[in-house]
């Protein structure tokens, strides 16, 4: 049995049997004949999940990627947003990836390259991981950096941070050292190597 429920102006979304099914536009109720508390033919059926809404996640994606560059995860959780089911989202991500218009070791090459030498290596994986890139790809992907000749100097961003910040350590006291060296580690530096650049050799507090 058939339910509509409304979305927009143009969009509603079908349910059948209970059950979230699709969104189809007005015009495709009426051409696949979905009316409310009757059966939906099967071979209606077949046409739009097989056809009307494989089809139209592959142009979603391609106008998305337009745009910008996304990870896998990230298209996949904006066709999931437009109410696309599985299967057709499944199609979309693979023939997008069949142009190479997604790959999520290219994608994080190029984001370490870009943020290799403001951010640790820590925020960068937090960074990468909440995009969908996997712990594999993050390694295949720092390997392929340094390949390049890529490289961190990770006291070296911590003093060029406190320059900028116009943070002297040998001037502070111990009160905005604490402060400062939460806000480095909430960037993802080391703790070892906050200390060193907020602490003289005996001057660490217990």
């Amino acid at each position: 049995m058939t339910a509509i429920e409304e979305l927009s102006g143009s969009r509603c979304k079908v349910f059948i049997d209970g059950e979230f099914a699709f969104v189809l536009y007005k015009g495709e109720l009426r051409l696949y004949r979905v009316v409310p508390g009757e059966e939906l033919a099967p071979e209606d059926y077949r046409a739009i999940a097989e056809q009307v809404l494989p089809k139209r996640a592959k142009l979603r994606a391609m106008n998305l990627l337009k745009g910008r560059e996304y990870t896998v995860g990230q298209l996949r959780a904006k066709l999931e947003e437009g109410y696309y089911p599985e299967r057709a989202i499944r199609e979309a991500l693979e023939y997008v990836a069949g142009f190479h218009y997604t790959d999520d070791l290219r994608y994080a090459v190029d984001f370490i390259s870009t943020h290799g030498s403001t951010r640790s290596r820590r925020r960068i994986e937090q960074d990468l991981l909440g995009r969908g890139i996997d712990r594999a790809t993050l390694e295949k992907a720092w390997l392929q950096w340094e390949e390049q000749g890529g490289s961190q100097d990770e006291p070296a961003m911590i003093r060029e941070l406190l320059h900028k910040k116009g943070f002297e350590p040998e001037n502070a006291d111990l009160r905005e050292k604490q402060r400062m060296g939460a806000f480095l580690m909430r960037r993802g530096f080391s703790g070892e190597n906050v200390r060193r650049a907020l602490f003289s050799r005996g001057d660490e507090p217990d």
